[in-house]
């Protein structure tokens, strides 16, 4: 014979209730990581579930990495011409493209455009893309490179 326990039942209901829940805010946060990964192959030209971004904090500045996972002469080129636009935009007080691909304002990024005399951006090529070397003896433009990084690295789902 079945008894039934309301308690056990509230409880049950409650954990799949939670876990609902949990699953719809991934689901959320996958379909912005998805929007963001389809701005972002647009602004920049590559597949980007196809390339790896870094955003790595130095203590003079970063960089900012971004390769083909593997050998693609043209993504290799895409990336490459991305970058280069990139370093001039920004050295320029231009952020236009990270607000693209975020759809939106990007921490520190304001304080780096007010404070583009002072930072220095430097693009180099890699086997498979390249990078943007950042560099500043500024103490806000340092902290405001940092707070971008950090966004980016976060944002991208990047490691260092």
């Amino acid at each position: 014979m079945f008894c039934f326990d309301a308690r056990l039942y509230v409880s049950v209901a409650v954990l799949v209730s939670v876990a609902v829940t949990a699953s719809a805010a991934q689901d959320a946060a996958d379909t912005g990581f998805k929007s963001m990964q389809s701005r972002g192959g647009a602004v920049m030209g590559v597949d980007q579930y196809t390339s790896t971004h870094r955003f790595e904090d130095l203590p003079d500045g970063g960089r900012i990495e971004l390769q083909r996972n593997r050998p693609d002469s043209a993504g290799v080129q895409v990336i490459r011409e991305h970058l280069q636009a990139i370093a001039e935009a920004f050295a320029k007080g231009d952020f236009t493209a990270p607000g693209l691909v975020h759809a939106g304002k990007i921490p520190g990024a304001r304080a780096m455009a007010e404070k583009h005399r002072a930072i220095r951006y430097q693009y180099r090529p890699l086997p498979l893309g390249g990078e943007v070397r950042i560099t500043t003896g500024d103490a806000a433009a340092l902290q405001a490179v940092h707070t971008f990084l950090a966004f980016q690295r976060r944002e991208h789902r990047a490691g260092s």
